[in-house]
């Protein structure tokens, strides 16, 4: 790919899009941004013996507090990908974070299940499309020999975040009720969503070569867009991969804290920091086989592919023993970390993957098309799926089933892996420029 700065010291930089400041501080700010999109997601994981002791809940219906979120992000990110991807991704990610800690702030005000749940709709719709503009933005800023360790560094925020949320739960519930939760960790996101307009974006990419050529309408553009998508089969096999392998983190993530609580005899608060430990392992081995595959497959990238499948297999085989197995007490706790070190390896690799192959012109939309399978294939079905099995067979008989999505996992990148060569071909020319601060004026480096 052929990177043009339009910053004058930005040629020392070895192909950054603009000075390493600027790209760095666009990369601290999306992911701090991240980090409490997910404490604000995850919080009311830790909250599930409070609500379901006050409200008389269903694990199904706990569930379905999580899950709606993941539903929301996928059905609402191709649209507001495509407003990013035409429009700016800077402003659109400053609306969607304000949205998302507004959101969760009227959590607190919710009387029934109903309330809470609409509620939590309405954080699902703030923070539609966040990750995949985050990660467009990210992966063409950053040179492409960066882009797995910078998006598996990037994706350790939900992991950190989660840990966060969930730990932060436990111990303001203990204090002040579960709903000062949702009060205490909405505020942040406010803050940080006014910092963002200080973030440099990259000017938006024509899809066609010809730039004198005939404005399209609205659906000739569509049509275009999501024609040059579908024929990426890359992405389409690597989304199948992705969504299967975050069914067993999702729940894993959601579950955790109430398996300890009703198997281990731990109180919630106790629990919550417990399964905090498995979500902190997981943040560190996001960006740690981020690095690791982007390193060893550096000479021959498609084989990031069916690295990720031998991760995803060794995951299932580890969560698999320790949840149907006999091993109970500080040994199936070991194991529990241990998978959860292994199951959270796909997700910076994966969006590196896509960003391999994905037009920039279209890199929102694209980013979002492998959000709308990661969330409503794979993070949506893992905590409702697990509370149906746990209703008909119990929690722990659920949690071992789960991981056995790691096998289709497996299949799915192997298979991705045979395309994923003609396809990064495709749009190795295409020439990228950085795109000035949203007032002209304001800079965090050089004057563009």
């Amino acid at each position: 790919m052929n990177v043009i700065p339009n910053d004058p010291d930005a040629s020392g930089n070895d192909d950054y899009l603009t000075s390493r400041p600027q790209v760095w501080f666009a990369f601290a700010m999306t992911f701090a941004l991240m980090f409490f999109d997910f404490i604000d997601r995850q919080v009311i994981v830790s909250l599930f013996p409070h609500i379901k002791s006050e409200w008389n809940l269903s694990d199904s219906q706990l569930g379905s507090l999580v899950s709606i979120i993941s539903v929301v992000v996928g059905a609402g990110g191709i649209p507001v990908a495509l407003v990013a991807d035409r429009m700016g991704r800077v402003k659109s990610i400053v609306v969607m974070a304000i949205t998302w800690s507004l959101a969760t702030i009227s959590c607190m005000f919710a009387a029934n299940y109903s309330q809470l749940f609409v509620a939590r709709a309405v954080v699902g719709v703030g923070e539609t499309g966040y990750g995949s503009v985050g990660v467009a933005l990210i992966s063409t800023l950053f040179p492409k020999r960066l882009r797995s360790a910078t998006l598996g560094a990037f994706y350790a925020a939900p992991a950190l975040g989660s840990v966060l949320g969930v730990v932060l739960g436990g111990m303001i519930a203990a204090r002040w009720g579960w709903k000062a939760a949702f009060g205490v960790v909405g505020v942040p996101g406010l803050v940080l969503a006014l910092l963002y307009l200080l973030v440099r974006d990259y000017k938006t990419v024509a899809l066609a070569p010809n730039s004198n050529q005939e404005p399209q309408s609205l659906g000739e553009t569509l049509k275009h867009i999501f024609g040059t998508l579908a024929r990426t089969r890359t992405l389409l096999w690597v989304c199948a991969g992705a969504s299967a392998q975050l069914i067993t983190v999702s729940a894993m993530w959601s579950w955790l804290p109430s398996y300890l609580n009703r198997f281990h005899g731990m109180t919630p608060e106790a629990a919550a920091k417990a399964a905090a430990v498995v979500v902190l392992v997981g943040a560190f081995s996001c960006a740690f086989w981020g690095i690791v595959v982007g390193r060893l497959t550096r000479r021959k990238p498609r084989n990031k592919l069916p690295a990720l499948s031998a991760l995803c297999l060794v995951t299932t085989v580890i969560l698999v023993a320790a949840f149907g197995g006999t091993y109970t007490g500080a040994t199936q706790f070991e194991l529990i970390v241990l998978g959860g070190f292994f199951m959270n390896c796909t997700v910076g690799v994966v969006a590196g993957i896509a960003m391999d192959v994905i037009h920039p012109g279209v890199r929102s939309t694209g980013a979002a098309v492998l959000s709308l399978f990661q969330n409503v294939f794979g993070l949506a079905v893992g905590p409702v799926l697990a509370g149906v099995l746990s209703d008909q067979w119990g929690l722990q008989h659920a949690l071992a089933i789960i991981p056995l999505c790691g096998v289709l996992a497996a299949v799915f990148f192997v298979v991705g892996m045979r395309s994923y060569d003609a396809d990064a071909a495709r749009i190795s020319e295409v020439e990228l420029e950085v795109a000035p601060v949203l007032d002209g004026t304001l800079n965090t480096g050089t004057a563009a």
